[in-house]
């Protein structure tokens, strides 16, 4: 819950500034302009290695295997390490209101076909990307009748409004720590997890005997 706070937070912010342009009355400043996605992302899909279900049936269980929308498994090896921004290429990509499938994502982690794995370039960072995406409709780029699809022309063919780079560059510093502080709770939240599934079996078991503690 905290964390969707901290989104929202940090979107209402883009919004307002970059969407919106309140700070200007709406109107684009001289050094702003119009572009297209193209020129604000790189893209890392040509490093995507799919892994089929019995290729990973022996895999021990450490790194984080991404899909469209979420984690689908875990994994001995990772293809990526830092800070990225995955969208669903195929099947689930967007949500009810047309907005696509986003996950921030850090740390080391492997990545099916099924996702674009991005970071940002031209001064846009990956947590600028990830507000810009949330706030963007994508509706009318999906293809596919049957198997819904974000491909890669279509979305670097999006329109964007691209600020002055001092802009970005002073937004950007402002919502850094909002995402400082996500990562630090996912890291709390997964250590939390760790400890858990580490301690339950021992007290179902009895391994663990804590009718002594003083609670």
């Amino acid at each position: 819950m905290l964390n969707k706070n901290l989104e929202q937070q940090a979107r209402t912010l883009y919004k307002d500034r970059f969407i919106d342009i309140s700070q200007f009355d709406g109107v684009l400043p001289d050094d702003w302009r119009l572009g297209t996605v193209f020129e604000i992302i790189e893209l890392h899909d040509s490093k995507r290695i799919p892994l089929s279900n019995r290729e990973r049936a022996d895999l021990a269980k450490i790194y984080p295997y991404y899909g469209a929308t979420s984690v689908m498994d875990y994994v001995d090896r990772y293809l990526f390490d830092g800070i990225y921004l995955l969208i669903g290429e195929d099947g689930t990509v967007v949500n009810s209101k047309g907005f696509p499938i986003l996950q921030y994502v850090e740390g080391k982690f492997w990545v099916n076909n099924h996702a674009h794995i991005i970071t940002g370039k031209n001064g846009f960072s990956v947590e600028l990307l990830y507000l810009l995406f949330s706030l963007t409709s994508v509706q009318s780029i999906v293809t596919g009748a049957v198997q819904p699809k974000i491909n890669q022309a279509n979305l670097n063919k999006i329109p964007v409004i691209i600020p002055s780079e001092s802009e970005l560059k002073e937004f950007d510093a402002s919502i850094q720590p909002f995402f400082a502080q996500i990562r630090n709770l996912r890291a709390e939240n997964d250590r939390l997890i760790i400890t858990r599934d580490t301690l339950l079996p021992k007290l179902m078991s009895g391994e663990l005997d804590i009718s002594n503690l003083a609670l």
